[in-house]
């Protein structure tokens, strides 16, 4: 009996090691797959290292802000439009994101893609936007490469684009992105 037992425990030992290797080849192939969707949405816009499209543009309170007066820090840079379903489910991340990053960095959003600055308003005041929204135009839109919303920027201190992405991010992927 108890050399029976033993070549049982052993092909159980083998089963589970197996399954943990595949497990793990299954969870390497979805990394390689994420990353190779996330590489090709963002195959368009300004690459890593450069300066970014300069902009000066009103936010929703009436103020004049440009892309230099928001240097000195990270800056979480996310660009959609009021009819986006996916940017309303990601702007309670960037808020987060916002409340975690403290004086350490900003978050701001540009609008674009809209028809009246009423819609803008209503987007914020829907999803209880806690952070400054510009007033972005097309132009800006092309500028950016930005053809897709949501779509977020990250800009060092420096304010040179250190990555982005394109689509819903949760909050764990803006924070793993910002810190990098």
């Amino acid at each position: 009996m108890s050399g029976a037992w033993a070549r049982a425990r052993v092909a159980w030992e083998r089963a589970r090691r197996r399954r943990w290797v595949r497990w793990g080849v299954d969870l390497l192939l979805v990394a390689v797959v994420f990353l190779a969707v996330s590489a090709w949405q963002t195959r368009r816009h300004p690459g890593a290292g450069t300066k970014p499209p300069d902009f000066t543009l009103r936010s929703l309170t009436g103020e004049t802000v440009s892309l230099e007066s928001l240097g000195g820090r990270p800056v979480v840079l996310a660009f959609w439009a009021p009819w986006c379903g996916v940017c309303g489910a990601e702007s309670s991340n960037l808020s987060q994101l916002q409340r975690l990053a403290g004086d350490s960095a900003r978050v701001v959003s540009i609008a674009v893609a809209y028809d009246s600055e009423a819609d803008v308003q209503r987007f914020v005041d829907n999803h209880a936007v806690d952070y400054p929204v510009l007033l972005g135009d097309d132009a800006l839109q092309r500028a950016w490469r930005v053809d897709s919303f949501p779509t977020v920027f990250f800009l060092s201190p420096d304010g040179r684009i250190q990555r982005s992405a394109v689509g819903y991010t949760t909050l764990a992927g803006l924070s793993w992105r910002w810190w990098l």
